[in-house]
């Protein structure tokens, strides 16, 4: 039986240094070393969920389902693509090195899906057939394999701002990337993407889409930073119900963790009123969520780790020989 009330809803450490706090991860910069000349960042990922630019709640176990499920794919990925990580002291923290974050968010589709604005169901089914420098054929259906994995970077936003659609010459002419930089990019997230595709289909998944974050490290080589492959940076159908829902022009079964977001919207305007309480069994569903996306994703057993009074003595525990006064 899960223990839901215990949950890390902030990780603000006063003895760690150069601190930066996001919508669901806080974090903090160490200083340049010989063996990481650029630095390091702690990140640790609470179990806050957020929507609609704000925090809505936290989650038991999420930001460990979330850096656990990470770790997974950078393990199963790292011949593929270098990446950030340098440990993982604390079941929610992975220690990366500092990188200089690229201004474009690579975003991989397989499938017609999605409902963003951005998204390529929604453009196609306004018309549109020329999109990210892509053409795509006529008669495809909602939710439907593409003909090949397509990428649809959008500009990476900062400070409010909302990501925008890009083609690759858009990327190039603007200077957001030179011309080698998106070939190795390009390149990274399809590989990227096709490793996960087939590793999702051995555990009965699809991965529909995702997005890959890539960043210069202080020598100018290219890594995957942030996140891969997890339940809040990727979309997955469960392969079993899927040929039928596309049959029956209904959503494919997927993990479901958009519960909190529906019942919210539903009772207020999200991006002005106030939120209303969500109620606990909400949580306590969603928590379940999470986890079983976490299993059926890495086919692993989730082992909640329940050492420290709290998550938060935990994770100071674990930091301390970073402390810095």
């Amino acid at each position: 039986m899960l223990d839901l009330s215990r949950v890390l809803d902030q990780a603000r450490i006063a003895e760690l240094p150069n601190p930066y706090f996001g919508k669901v991860r806080d974090c903090y910069d160490l200083p340049p070393t010989s063996q990481h000349p650029g630095g390091t960042r702690i990140l640790i990922s609470s179990d806050r969920i957020s929507a609609f630019d704000r925090i809505l709640a936290a989650i038991p176990y999420k930001g460990q389902v979330l850096t656990q499920t990470a770790r997974f794919w950078f393990d199963h990925t790292a011949d593929i693509c270098p990446n950030h990580v340098v440990s993982y002291p604390d079941p929610n923290v992975v220690i990366g090195q500092r990188v200089q974050i690229l201004p474009v968010e690579m975003v991989v589709r397989g499938y017609l899906a999605g409902s963003t604005s951005t998204s390529v169901l929604t453009q196609y089914k306004k018309g549109a057939r020329q999109m990210y420098g892509h053409t795509l054929p006529d008669g495809l259906r909602d939710n439907q394999a593409l003909p090949q994995a397509i990428i649809t970077p959008t500009s990476k936003a900062f400070d409010g701002a909302h990501d925008e659609p890009l083609t690759p010459a858009q990327i190039i002419d603007q200077g957001l990337l030179t011309p080698a930089q998106w070939d190795e990019v390009s390149a990274y997230a399809l590989a990227l993407f096709a490793r996960g595709q087939d590793m999702a289909a051995a555990r009965g998944l699809i991965l529909v889409d995702t997005k890959y974050e890539f960043g210069l490290d202080a020598t100018g080589r290219i890594l995957i930073a942030d996140e891969i492959h997890t339940p809040d940076s990727s979309r997955y159908w469960l392969a079993d119900g899927y040929e039928a829902a596309l049959r029956d022009g209904t959503r494919p079964p997927s993990f479901d963790k958009d519960v909190i977001r529906a019942w919210v919207n539903a009772r207020c305007d999200p991006y002005t009123d106030p939120i209303p309480e969500i109620p606990a069994k909400m949580i306590a569903q969603t928590a379940q969520v999470y986890i079983a996306a976490y299993e059926a994703i890495t086919g692993q057993t989730f082992v909640p780790d329940t050492t420290g009074a709290t998550p938060l003595d935990r994770v100071r525990a674990n930091l301390a020989p970073f402390f810095t006064r």
